[in-house]
């Protein structure tokens, strides 16, 4: 799974991530850590300028992925990654229908198409406010 789907907003890495993390708890999607990769470097003595991932998912939802093919679970949960630098604050995902192409979850075709249109409508929120 390589391909990344990202695009630049004019909010700020803790703006998109607060959305993040309002759009997540409506919908009732477990956030399982939330990592703030410029405070870890921070910690250490290191400058990096602001970025976090957050990692979330639904049990229920990843369960049939990995049933699908155990393989699956090396990526998930699922995971968008918030970072600025000088052209501004951008979010990135891997898509999701990358997994057709790597593991063998054609059972689960109809949960890889929800998450599939999931994830841009988190980052619609994330970077609009809608």
């Amino acid at each position: 799974m390589a391909n990344l789907v990202e695009t630049t907003t004019g909010r700020s890495v803790a703006q998109v991530v607060d959305a993040l993390l309002a759009a997540l708890a409506r919908r009732g999607i477990h956030v399982f850590a939330v990592i703030d990769h410029a405070a870890a470097a921070r910690n250490a003595g290191l400058e990096l300028p602001d970025e976090t991932v957050v990692i979330f998912g639904d049990p229920g939802v990843g369960t049939a992925l990995m049933l699908a093919d155990a393989r699956v679970g090396i990526d998930l949960p699922l995971r968008i990654l918030a970072w600025s630098d000088s052209r501004g604050t951008h979010v990135a995902y891997r898509d999701i229908r990358d997994l057709t192409e790597t593991f063998d979850v054609t059972s689960a075709q109809e949960t890889i198409g929800r998450l599939g249109g999931l994830l841009p409508q988190l980052v619609t929120e994330m970077t609009t406010g809608d």
